[in-house]
């Protein structure tokens, strides 16, 4: 079966599972996509464990406009074929939280390259570069919680700015990169407390917000 006609049957098994409830929903809570055929993530899943993982497939998926298509694309992607500009070029065209979310989950946690791509994703002023790079930083603690005291200084730099002042998504990804931070170590939940302290009693309704989230994580 060619590229094309992997496609088409793709597109016919997401038409046929097609929920507009759900496309509904979504597009009520701001997941807009140009095409959203409310297929649920199990389905999506299973459609996609019917193929090969493949490069050219994959590229083909993510250029669709569909969200269901751009979801099978990272759970097809292979990582060796995946290269550092290519990944630049996917994160740059996402437009939404629940793509940022999935792609990072199954696709870019997995990359040999990813901690480094992620701090500088972390570093781009773009909200949703940015949100990615956190939601890859912590999927990437989940596995491997440790990072040199370098790194982790950078890292906090970082996080503690984008949850100040950070977009909502950004702000929420960089508390859970926060979190699994904290979550590795005493010594880390120690240097993350220490990094916000002097955040108690501040008139910034974000250092605030962030201060109290620290301290019912230790709680």
């Amino acid at each position: 079966m060619d590229l094309h006609e992997q496609l088409k049957e793709i597109k016919t098994q997401l038409r046929l599972s097609m929920n507009g409830a759900v496309s509904q929903s979504m597009r009520e809570k701001g997941l807009v996509y140009k095409l959203n055929f409310g297929v649920e993530l199990p389905r999506i899943k299973a459609i996609a464990e019917g193929y090969e993982k493949d490069h050219s497939l994959a590229q083909a998926l993510w250029k669709e406009d569909i969200r269901e298509c751009k979801i099978m694309a990272g759970l097809l992607q292979p990582v060796d074929s995946f290269f550092p500009e290519i990944a630049d070029i996917w994160v740059e065209s996402i437009q939404n939280i629940e793509i940022a979310e999935l792609t990072s989950m199954n696709l870019f946690q997995h990359l040999p390259y990813a901690p480094a791509k992620s701090f500088q994703w972390i570093a781009d002023e773009r909200e949703y570069i940015q949100t990615c790079g956190f939601l890859t930083i912590a999927r990437l603690l989940m596995k491997k919680g440790d990072m040199n005291e370098r790194t982790a200084n950078e890292f906090l730099d970082q996080a503690v700015c984008a949850f100040i002042s950070g977009s909502y998504h950004v702000r929420n990804a960089a508390m859970a990169a926060i979190r699994r931070f904290m979550q590795h170590s005493e010594e880390h939940a120690f240097q993350v407390c220490r990094r916000v302290e002097e955040m108690e009693h501040s008139e910034s309704e974000a250092e605030l917000l962030l201060y109290n989230l620290v301290k019912e994580e230790i709680e």
